[in-house]
């Protein structure tokens, strides 16, 4: 049985929402943030990096969520919520999980910190994240999802950081994005992780 290691507030919900949709029977450990928004020590007893989400399976213990998802989705869920392997919607399916935490994290996280400690966003990050917005929104014009008409690995992961951007205030000047947000939020299998992990951002 697969063991969640999950933070508060965390990218974790991601993994707990894949379980989910699969059905799959999973053990959830949770863990509270310092008063400095950190992981506790405790997580780097069970990973080197000391962040979440990890999970155990068996002797395999992985981090990343992208990882974490391709591997679950694989295993356990006979990579149905992915592209058929060696076709081109693979390959963009592929980019789409990289595009989160690559291209698009830094933006979204520049606001976030931006809105907790009350400061101001950088132009350069306003001016980047005004692009990763017009991007999603041009992709999401003629689909209800990232990848077309139903939901794949990609639009979990995008989930926490879209729910990021709304909490820090600069999701609702992006309608197209937003609703997409909004379809993400009303599915069960999220809606059930929230309800196991807690919230996905913190008041801010």
């Amino acid at each position: 049985m697969i063991t969640v290691h999950s933070l508060a507030f965390s990218r974790a919900v991601r993994v707990v929402w894949l379980l989910e949709e699969l059905g799959e029977t999973y053990e959830l450990k949770t863990y509270a943030r310092t008063e400095a928004y950190r992981a506790p020590p405790a997580l780097k007893a069970i990973h080197p990096l000391g962040k979440s989400p990890v999970i155990e399976d068996g002797g395999l213990v992985l981090g990343e969520s992208a990882a974490i998802l391709r591997y679950v989705d694989g295993r356990y869920g006979g990579h149905r919520h992915s592209p058929d392997p060696g076709t081109d919607a693979h390959a963009i399916h592929d980019e789409w999980l990289d595009f989160v935490e690559g291209s698009m994290a830094r933006s979204v996280i520049a606001a976030f910190w931006a809105k907790k400690n009350g400061g101001a966003v950088e132009e350069k990050m306003r001016t980047e994240y005004a692009t990763i917005m017009a991007y999603l929104a041009r992709t999401l014009a003629d689909r209800d999802f990232l990848m077309g008409g139903r939901p794949m690995l990609a639009d979990i992961q995008i989930s926490y950081l879209l729910a990021m951007a709304e909490a820090s205030g600069v999701l609702g000047d992006h309608p197209a994005v937003l609703a997409y947000f909004k379809r993400l939020e009303a599915m069960a299998g999220l809606r059930r992780a929230v309800a196991r992990t807690g919230p996905i951002m913190p008041p801010l």
